[in-house]
């Protein structure tokens, strides 16, 4: 059991650096960061960089032939301001500032220094600043309508390099392993250095560790193997294509990991709720966002029981519907010749053939499928006494509020939970689909992400995680990180420091 991190919310994150050796010291943490030693006129020059982070060309074809061929000029020795004179590139910064070397390292500057220089060292950008530009990896399943459209993409260094560019700060700390016996596939962790749980990044650093497997082919396979229980169709951990949303769950103090041939990262530990927050939720006002987020969490529970009740009130509860709605009711079945479940299984796997044959085909063809197909064979299937008028508008809306998740994996266990209740009401009734609930909800209490609860915050039950679960607070509310994540560090900034800057722009 995590002892819960007594340390005072009204810290900040503090990076002491304050000599080069400690910021060369932090960098080394990062597999991705490498530093070169080079023998100049009897003096040793340190090079050291992101790999993720630079141009490779610039650095391999210009730069670095460039310093082993430097000879210092007649009669002089190695001179860190006539060696910055001499390089040919233009932006090139002599400084002895650490902050400035430190945020220019990892903005995909090359450090350079002269071990005779004391403090001053060199800054040279060499970075690539066209690498993941949007039209290349732009995401496809989660799209968003505000907010960046940035996605990863399948090259690992790339999406180091665009994990990076969002995340530019010393505590990102990544670690790269080498899992699958035959295919040699390069995997990377990330996290926080100084924030994430201990126990969670050791966690995750064993059961990637004791991976005996032939190929992985995509992170997704990581997924499952590593998973708490594979026994369950319930994803425990996030898989997202998003930028954003890896970089978020990795600032509140989550581990990502990366698979190099997988546009996808996943992060955890995660809990049920997470899968039903979109990023857009974060860039509209928090009234709006939460509105949303109730919307989709609503059409959820829209989308699993809607069929199943109407099997029981159709075969167990008449008494169940209203006067009103009887008559129609009756009509609309009278020449059905099938039961309820029968009925609805039809239409079920009508929608779900649908879904998947337009999944597959190019996008133009799928969408024309799913219109067409949808309004033609629904019409054919009323119009030949297979199913009711009603019944095809539930399971049509059924089907549509199943696309408000977020996140596709969580998406297809959506899918699959409609057709157990649907079973148990046509055997049970009310009673089934209530036998059904209970058997879903202690299945559910006991999944666990990365040894995390997968329940919280309702069990066990945390009053301040629900800032941002049903609900999406403002962000003065939200400032702290997740209690269940047991965070080394839980405050994430203080908006009691601007409101006290306001005030004093008001005074004056």
């Amino acid at each position: 059991m995590m002892e819960k991190n007594d340390t005072d919310t009204k810290q900040k994150p503090l990076v002491n650096h304050s000599t080069y050796k400690d910021v060369i010291d932090a960098a080394k943490k990062s597999n991705d960061f490498k530093e070169i030693r080079k023998n100049i006129a009897a003096s040793m020059v340190f090079i050291s960089y992101f790999n993720t982070l630079i141009d490779r060309d610039m650095m391999q074809k210009v730069l670095l032939p460039y310093i082993a061929d430097y000879e210092p000029r007649q009669n002089e020795d190695l001179d860190i301001h006539t060696f910055q004179n001499d390089l040919p590139l233009e932006d090139v910064i002599k400084t002895s500032d650490i902050k400035e070397i430190e945020d220019k390292i990892h903005k995909g500057y090359v450090l350079i220094k002269l071990e005779n220089a004391s403090d001053e060292c060199l800054l040279i950008n060499v970075s690539n600043s066209s690498m993941g530009i949007r039209q290349f990896n732009e995401t496809e399943n989660e799209f968003s309508v505000t907010g960046p459209k940035m996605g990863f993409v399948e090259n690992l260094d790339v999406n180091m390099s665009l994990l990076r560019k969002k995340l530019k700060t010393p505590l990102l700390v990544t670690e790269e392993l080498v899992i699958g016996n035959t295919s040699k596939t390069r995997v990377m962790m990330v996290y926080l250095d100084g924030i994430t749980n201990e126990e969670h990044i050791e966690t995750v650093r064993k059961r990637l560790s004791n991976i005996d497997f032939d190929i992985v082919w995509d992170v997704s396979a990581l997924d499952q193997i590593i998973s708490d229980n594979s026994n369950t169709p319930f994803p425990l951990y996030l898989t997202t294509e998003r930028i954003d949303r890896i970089s978020y769950t990795v600032s509140n103090g989550q581990v990502a990991i990366l698979c190099d041939g997988s546009p996808y990262a996943i992060s955890g530990p995660c809990t049920l709720l997470d899968f039903f927050i979109s990023p857009e939720d974060y860039y509209y006002n928090w009234i709006i966002g939460s509105l949303f987020r109730l919307i989709r969490i609503l059409g959820i529970f829209f989308s699993i029981f809607t069929s199943s009740i109407y099997v029981a009130v159709v075969t167990y509860h008449y008494e169940m519907i209203p006067v009103d709605l009887l008559g129609p009711l009756i009509k609309t079945r009278v020449n059905v010749p099938f039961p309820p479940l029968i009925e609805v299984v039809f239409l079920e796997i009508t929608i779900e053939l649908l879904r998947e044959a337009g999944a597959r085909l190019p996008s133009k063809i799928g969408q024309t499928l799913g219109i067409v197909g949808g309004i033609v064979i629904g019409q054919a299937a009323v119009a030949a006494s297979l199913t009711s008028n009603i019944l095809l508008i539930i399971v049509a809306l059924s089907a549509l509020a199943s696309f408000t998740t977020p996140i596709i994996t969580m998406s297809n266990s959506i899918r699959l939970l409609r057709f157990p209740f649907i079973l148990m009401s046509a055997l049970f009734g009310g009673l089934g689909i209530i036998l059904g609930i209970t058997i879903l909800l202690c299945h559910l209490f006991n999944l666990k992400s990365f040894g995390t609860p997968y329940m919280v915050p309702l069990y066990p039950f945390r009053v301040n995680n629900f800032k941002d679960s049903f609900l999406r607070l403002s962000y003065k509310k939200l400032n702290e990180r997740s209690d269940y994540l047991y965070p080394k560090l839980k405050l994430k900034y203080s908006p009691k420091v601007k409101e006290k800057r306001k005030e004093d722009i008001n005074d004056e």
